[in-house]
């Protein structure tokens, strides 16, 4: 009986020592189809399964044995890769190690010092900028602005060296998109200020910037504003962005330094740029949203540009003020803040204002249910 149970015992020990692989079970509890949805996993969790040694590489497969791509993130543990899992139903990938495909970058972003210091990054969906130190004398705001795009390429590098040699503006249409955005000195496309006695407090250019996640399918920076002027208080921000390949809609992790108890409400907001141009704010769901005419800066209109901030915790107030569209939340003292913006475009993908407002609710929805995932 004894040497029995030695047997089974070893029997055991060398066929788990011999697994080489993992599976991630993607569980959809929602009602709704979940598509190429970036969701993550720490890589710790699957490593003893899969006889994972020095110098390996990991491979990730879907039900159909085919290559998923991934990308590992700067803490060197966590990896996202795109799920798609229909309604009230699960999907199962597999995590072994192997030789990967290459994989087709989606994401991008990057300081651009040849044009001012902009900080400017994309997806295959859309794009976006924020100003930077050399703009400075212009006195520009902490807003955000918004590049449209009708490509899955990425196009920011090629927009700026076509514009600077005096090729192609990047403010009229070359078929792949356009800047037809305008922010000025306010908060434009889902920037974000303290909201304090009933003002809105909107900051300059940023001061410093650090790249985390390079991509392929997520691009993550930081931003850091070192003196945002309340009165006669300094407060230095730091805004940490995600854009995840096939997203409309950034992740903004806001923090401010240690007088932030100044600070008790927050405002994310969109800048009315046309009287005319459709507004929605549905706070029992947690977003606004706006949709406007885009015309190019040679006057040939451009479709129609749309909008959208979230905000995952209540929002206390939705206000128009100063020609913003402001959701306005509250700020916990030393907690971060978290909230999402974005935009769309009419000639990519949301052909109406109602598409682009669908969108939206959808997307909030999504963030409040995330896929969920179990490892055996």
């Amino acid at each position: 009986m004894v040497k029995k149970i030695v047997y089974f015992l070893f029997v055991s020990l060398f066929l788990f020592s011999c697994k080489q692989k993992a599976e991630l079970v993607v569980y959809n509890n929602t009602n709704i189809d979940r598509n190429n949805e970036i969701i993550e996993f720490c890589f710790c969790s699957v490593k003893d399964q899969i006889n994972f040694k020095k110098g390996d590489k990991i491979i990730i497969l879907n039900k159909d044995n085919k290559q998923v791509p991934y990308q590992v993130l700067a803490d060197n543990s966590t990896i996202i890769f795109p799920a798609s899992v229909n309604a009230k139903d699960s999907s199962v990938y597999t995590v072994m190690t192997g030789k990967p495909d290459s994989v087709v970058a989606k994401t991008f972003g990057r300081q651009v010092p040849e044009r001012k210091d902009d900080f400017t990054w994309e997806n295959d969906r859309i794009a976006f900028r924020m100003y930077g130190p050399a703009l400075a004398p212009e006195k520009p705001s902490n807003g955000v602005d918004v590049w449209l795009k009708r490509t899955n390429r990425l196009i920011v590098d090629n927009f700026y060296k076509d514009d600077l040699a005096s090729i192609q503006s990047y403010h009229v249409d070359n078929g792949e998109g356009l800047d037809c955005y305008k922010v000025g000195t306010t908060l434009g496309a889902g920037g974000i200020a303290p909201y304090i006695n009933n003002r809105l407090f909107i900051g300059s250019n940023y001061d410093h910037f650090e790249i985390i996640d390079k991509g392929p399918l997520r691009t993550t920076f930081k931003l850091i504003y070192d003196s945002l002027t309340i009165g006669e208080t300094s407060i230095k921000q730091t805004l940490i962005i995600s854009l995840d390949a096939g997203n409309q809609l950034n992740k903004a992790i806001v923090l401010y330094d240690d007088n932030d108890e100044l600070i008790k409400h927050v405002a994310a907001g969109i800048f009315l740029h046309d009287s005319a141009g459709t507004k929605i704010a549905k706070p029992e769901k947690g977003f606004i949203a706006y949709a406007e005419n885009a015309v190019s800066d040679a006057g040939i209109p451009a479709g129609r540009s749309f909008v959208g901030v979230y905000i995952p915790t209540p929002i206390e107030s939705i206000i128009i003020e100063n020609k913003h569209l402001l959701a306005i939340a509250k700020k916990r003292p030393h907690k971060s803040f978290v909230y999402f913006f974005g935009a769309g475009w009419s000639k990519w993908g949301f052909p109406t204002d109602d598409d682009w407002f669908d969108y939206m609710e959808q997307a909030a929805f999504k963030i409040k249910n995330p896929l969920q995932i179990i490892i055996r």
